[in-house]
């Protein structure tokens, strides 16, 4: 019955010393695989910055300036097609202005009114400002 027990404790014993070094083997993977992760990590990183560097290169190269040079025919005149950014501007302030001043006061003709002529004024000076920024 003696030697019954000593061979359980000693099969114990040698099964907990096996135990610990599965756990040190299992550590050891797990530190091995989150290396791997992070230098991945790091690899898509450093490409990421290499394409946003090709990037910016590439559009220093597009921003270079472009000289280009009109040779027209004397006595030749060009015609403006379509309307101005300032009359596209006027015609849209007007509209909306009448409609939010007949909605907005008492006096229906009058508020359209006062709200057309507003709304003219602020579009044709933005339409003017945008066609100034364009040229």
């Amino acid at each position: 019955m003696k030697a019954l027990y000593f061979i359980l404790i000693a099969a114990g014993i040698v099964s907990c010393q096996n135990q610990g070094k599965m756990d040190i083997q299992k550590a050891k993977q797990a530190t091995v695989d989150s290396m791997k992760v992070e230098i991945e990590k790091q690899r898509v990183i450093d490409s990421m910055q290499v394409e946003m560097v090709k990037i910016q290169e590439a559009k220093v190269e597009t921003q270079k300036e472009v000289v280009v040079v009109d040779q027209q025919a004397a006595g030749t005149t060009t015609k403006n097609k379509g309307w101005s950014g300032a009359a596209k501007g006027a015609v849209i302030g007007a509209g909306v202005g009448a409609a939010t001043g007949a909605i907005i006061s008492k006096k229906k003709g009058q508020g359209a009114i006062i709200g057309g002529l507003a709304g003219a004024g602020v579009g044709a000076g933005t339409g003017a400002i945008l066609d100034s920024k364009k040229q």
